[in-house]
């Protein structure tokens, strides 16, 4: 049985996976962007919890990121439509299915990549914060 980190960020795969862009999950950049753009989605870190007592419960503040890219001329347009497809897929599920408190994503800087002998990439990190608490660190 899955962890309760594990399944939220399952879960949120999941979202980012019903947009047009490819999304992956830990992977490294692939040679290719695919022209609807490219998603991949780190893990992140989830830093130290706050813990209530009694019942013996562990808060956390958990920050995955999603790493943004596309390619091509009109990347400014394609970029700007892939972030806000993300907003709306978070803000349509702010719980991803009850699993957690609240996910919030934070607003990306993007920079523009120079590709030798290719279109340049649009890309950037969107920090997505998970609230969430478990009972046990480990769990």
């Amino acid at each position: 049985m899955p962890t309760p980190r594990e399944s939220i960020l399952t879960a949120l795969h999941a979202r980012l996976s019903a947009l047009t862009a490819t999304a992956l999950r830990g992977e490294v950049l692939p040679e290719r962007v695919p022209s609807e753009g490219l998603l991949i989605l780190r893990d992140g870190e989830p830093g130290d919890p706050d813990v209530t007592l009694s019942p013996l419960r562990y808060h956390y503040q958990h920050r995955a990121e999603i790493e943004a890219v596309v390619q091509g001329t009109a990347r400014d347009v394609a970029f700007d439509t892939l972030t806000a497809s993300i907003g709306a897929v978070i803000a349509a599920d702010r719980t991803l299915g009850s699993l957690c408190d609240w996910v919030e994503a934070e607003a990306p800087r993007p920079v523009d990549l120079p590709v030798e002998g290719a279109a340049s990439l649009k890309a950037a990190v969107i920090p997505v914060v998970l609230h969430y608490s478990t009972a046990d660190p480990l769990a």
